[in-house]
């Protein structure tokens, strides 16, 4: 499988160009797009629930940058990936290639745009005074485990979608119910600390990921060992399944188009 991906190295390379470059290339700002979507999204965020939540912070606008930014992030890749398969049925009808590229390179273009996207991070740290520490050079790791538990999940379900697809009609809903399921617009400390809600929100990965993001840019803090390993295991274990799921079906795609 190994040696498959390594010898069609340079489709991969041209599908993760292609991603990249084309995902605006009809619209007129283009790839400013990649800016402006988060960058709206914080400014709703900000205008609004101050005014809903108590105690939002003084610190509020660099909170939900690194929580949007993140989400934006895994939001992408899980859809890139869940529509891949469906969206390239013409080439998978025609032409041999690892069917895993696919979603490869949603995961590795979503990565690189997500890299891109945290300079709007690094421009509100500026601006509301934040200054960095050596904790941002856990960035790149954070943001790879995050990746691998999204292209687990989306390579999973994209092979699904294939078959059954109005799955990603489900996809869609689950993850706008996901996004208030992570402390991204609301502070965790906004509940009794020992109430369920705090403890079943606390356990989620992406919960945990969102901290470190924080922690690096904000707090100058870092994850714990403990933590990691938890974040990583599930990211893993996910990526192994959704991997040997989408490996089962795919032989079945060009029937399904």
């Amino acid at each position: 499988m190994f040696r498959e991906l390594y010898n069609y190295r340079e489709m991969l390379k041209t599908n993760v160009k292609k991603e990249i470059r084309g995902k605006y290339k009809a619209s007129f700002l283009g790839v400013l797009w990649s800016f402006m979507n988060p960058l709206l999204q914080v400014l709703v965020y900000a205008i609004v629930f101050p005014y809903m939540l108590r105690n939002t912070g003084d610190d509020y606008i660099i909170y939900l940058v690194t929580g949007i930014i993140p989400w934006t992030f895994f939001l992408n890749v899980m859809n890139d990936c869940v529509g891949c398969v469906k969206n390239n049925a013409g080439i998978i009808k025609k032409v041999y290639f690892p069917r895993e590229i696919l979603p490869i390179s949603s995961a590795v273009s979503g990565l690189v745009n997500f890299f891109i996207s945290c300079l709007i991070i690094l421009f509100f740290c500026a601006i509301f005074h934040v200054s960095l520490s050596w904790q941002i050079l856990f960035v790149p790791l954070l943001a790879i485990i995050e990746g691998m538990l999204a292209l687990g999940l989306g390579m999973a379900l994209g092979a699904m979608d294939a078959y059954v697809q109005d799955l990603e009609y489900l996809v869609n809903f689950i993850l706008n119910m996901a996004f208030y399921g992570c402390p991204i617009i609301y502070r965790l400390d906004m509940f009794s600390a020992g109430s369920k809600i705090v403890q079943l929100i606390s356990y989620n990965p992406l919960t945990i990921i969102m901290n470190g993001y924080r922690g690096a840019f904000l707090y100058h803090t870092s994850l714990t060992f403990n933590e990691y390993l938890y974040i990583f295991g599930i990211s893993l274990a996910a990526l192994i399944i959704g991997w040997t799921i989408f490996n089962k079906l795919k032989k079945g795609f060009a029937e399904q188009f």
